[in-house]
């Protein structure tokens, strides 16, 4: 289990968990908004199938208490030697609730402790305001958009206001 000691608005703490035979199908069945599908899978079993079949990423659940609420990945990338977090998803019922922020951060202060981590990066949409809000309060760095309209941004210093308070903050 990855906890920073930060919680959502409910006052629940947002932990991450490896995926396994006993969480597996609750992570599988996170779905998104509808309005979020242009940007994320619709839904979790896709990311879960990403991480299985490619070898590449590591799924994580996202938790809020005991409940599933959503999914995160990671990976490391040898050709530029940074961290990269994708398949973020919460579930739609549990949107706007900090779990989104507190789970990004509670990834990236992980992520940020292994001794190889040079840095982390992300690729958001430019139409996806949201994430691209919540991504530079926490301290990423747009670097270069490409053809399909997908930034690359990159993190090397958790933001001070990031979830120092022990608390989501979003």
């Amino acid at each position: 289990m990855i906890d920073a000691g930060l919680t959502d608005r409910a006052g629940r703490p947002v932990t991450l968990r490896g995926v396994d035979d006993d969480n597996w199908r609750a992570v599988a069945d996170v779905v998104p908004r509808d309005d979020q599908r242009d940007w994320v899978a619709t839904s979790g079993a896709r990311y879960l199938l990403l991480s299985e079949r490619e070898g590449l990423w590591t799924s994580l659940g996202i938790y809020a208490g005991d409940e599933v609420t959503g999914h995160i990945m990671y990976a490391y990338d040898e050709d530029d030697d940074r961290y990269w977090v994708g398949g973020m998803l919460v579930d739609e019922p549990s949107q706007r609730s900090g779990i989104g922020r507190a789970s990004l951060v509670t990834l990236l202060s992980y992520l940020l402790e292994l001794p190889d981590c040079a840095g982390v990066r992300l690729a958001v949409h430019e139409d996806n305001a949201d994430a691209r809000t919540l991504y530079a309060s926490v301290g990423f760095t747009e670097l270069e958009k490409d053809d399909d309209g997908d930034w690359t941004a990159e993190l090397t210093e958790l933001a001070d206001s990031a979830g120092s308070s022990g608390s989501s903050g979003a």
